[in-house]
């Protein structure tokens, strides 16, 4: 699987590896709000919703990020916001909606069966 070299370009969920979606040395960042996070999420993801990056930017991991929302509007806004702060921020196509229908794997904090809203 090659990711983009570019920050800012987009990341189409089919190239992801079903069986390690998120590739070592990126972090997967989740910037949907609470009842989406709620509902269901990708294993691993760090969750802060998009209208807090600013006053959590200590809390953005360190590492090339990939950004996600529910279809991909959110987190383009996102990843322009990140790489303009100095983050090396790449948008997850179609968002979790289409991780969702890849087939890639989704969870939830309180173990109910997970779902995309």
């Amino acid at each position: 699987m090659a990711l983009p070299d570019v920050p800012g370009s987009s990341v189409p969920v089919t190239d992801l590896d079903p069986e390690r979606p998120v590739p070592h040395g990126y972090v997967l960042l989740d910037v949907r709000e609470q009842d989406e996070w709620d509902a269901g999420h990708a294993p691993g993801a760090v969750h802060i919703p998009m209208g807090e990056l600013p006053v959590r930017v200590d809390d953005i991991p360190e590492g090339d990020l990939l950004v996600v929302c529910r279809s991909g509007g959110r987190s383009a806004r996102s990843v322009a916001w990140l790489n303009q702060a100095g983050f090396d921020a790449y948008n997850v196509d179609g968002g979790m909606k289409a991780w969702e229908r890849a087939g890639l794997p989704l969870t939830t904090d309180d173990g109910a069966a997970p779902t995309v809203l």
